[in-house]
């Protein structure tokens, strides 16, 4: 836990929007706590096809309010489950097929409360947070997918 998070007692260890790529270790060890029995983790990848169209690549943007929106979708996970600790890391700029995306994580004391989180958290992040991807398809064309 950082020490600015420690003293603040909040749960959230890491809340990052970034242009490199992702780490699953960093975010697993981020969440880390000898009080959580459980811990959930997602990892959002790039895939290759959507809608039954072939995608060449991704590039995501974000608004600059992106990492305040994140914590707060945080802190209402925290304040609805009983986390030790979350995590979450989305990649902007360009991205190839195979490529993580967002990488989130939840620990919590049993392991249902920490799938129920991490599931609201992901859920969350792709509802709320203003981040947008632009697809662009093996025949030439994009389109636009609103936050995600």
């Amino acid at each position: 836990m950082s020490e600015d998070s420690a003293a603040a007692g909040t749960p959230i260890r890491l809340a990052e929007i970034r242009d490199t790529p992702l780490s699953v270790d960093e975010v697993f060890a981020a969440v880390g706590d000898p009080a959580a029995g459980g811990v959930a983790l997602f990892v959002g990848t790039v895939r290759d096809h959507d809608h039954a169209r072939d995608v060449r690549a991704l590039s995501y943007s974000a608004h600059p309010t992106v990492e305040r929106e994140l914590r707060a979708v945080m802190d209402k996970v925290a304040a609805d489950f009983p986390v030790r600790a979350l995590a979450a890391v989305h990649r902007v700029g360009d991205l190839r097929i195979g490529d993580l995306a967002v990488v989130v994580a939840a620990s919590c004391p049993h392991r249902a409360e920490a799938f129920d989180a991490c599931r609201r958290l992901i859920d969350d992040l792709k509802a709320q947070v203003p981040i947008w991807k632009r697809q662009t398809f093996t025949d030439g064309t994009d389109e636009w997918v609103g936050a995600c």
